[in-house]
């Protein structure tokens, strides 16, 4: 016998909100696509064993959603990602399954994966997944090319420790006990 799922907490119903009546307009939600591919690319160039299963997967569009907003990747000749005008049938479609970004943030800190639902090619989303588990951005490494390698290794210690920190703080208050019911016979409550 399953629980039904928890009520929303007033700040997914705030950030909720604020999210549909802040709609981007569509140059910046193109924009930072645009940005983010950039990004997924300068880290998949370090990998080869990445871009070679892109290669494998070369024209292969991946479709990843979440709420309102949507993200269409194509897999290049070369490897590496470009983005997918609308109107192609994805090969795989990835849905973000939680709403709140208040839950998916706190997932996120505790290292955790967040739910998703998955339709469509079965070796396409084997390589997705392997992606997701093997490629790592080493930002060490890009801010030593920039600042040498004592102050980037400065401030990725401090990135670790802040992430750290994030990470205990979110186990905390995922761990910690609800306010009492007033109803429940508490103290306080109509038993007292």
């Amino acid at each position: 016998m399953s629980t039904p799922p928890p009520p929303p907490s007033f700040l997914d119903n705030l950030l909720g909100r604020i999210g549909e009546a802040l709609q981007p307009p569509p140059w910046l939600v193109e924009e930072a696509q645009r940005r983010m591919v950039l990004t997924l690319n300068h880290v998949l160039m370090q990998e080869p064993e990445a871009q070679a299963r892109l290669k494998r997967q070369a024209g292969r569009l991946v479709e990843g959603r979440w709420r309102a907003f949507t993200v269409r990747l194509r897999a290049t000749p070369a490897g590496l990602l470009e983005l997918a005008a609308a109107g192609a049938a994805p090969d795989l479609t990835l849905t973000l399954a939680e709403d709140s970004p208040w839950s998916l943030a706190q997932s996120a800190l505790r290292g955790d994966k967040p739910p998703v639902r998955i339709a469509g090619d079965v070796q396409l989303a084997a390589e997705v997944q392997w992606l997701v588990d093997h490629v790592r951005w080493d930002i060490e490494e890009d801010l030593s090319r920039l600042f040498g390698d004592a102050p980037a290794h400065a401030i990725g210690q401090a990135l670790r420790r802040m992430g750290q920190a994030l990470r205990q703080f979110a186990g905390a208050a995922s761990r910690r006990p609800a306010a009492p019911d007033s109803s429940s016979g508490g103290p306080g409550g109509p038993g007292a």
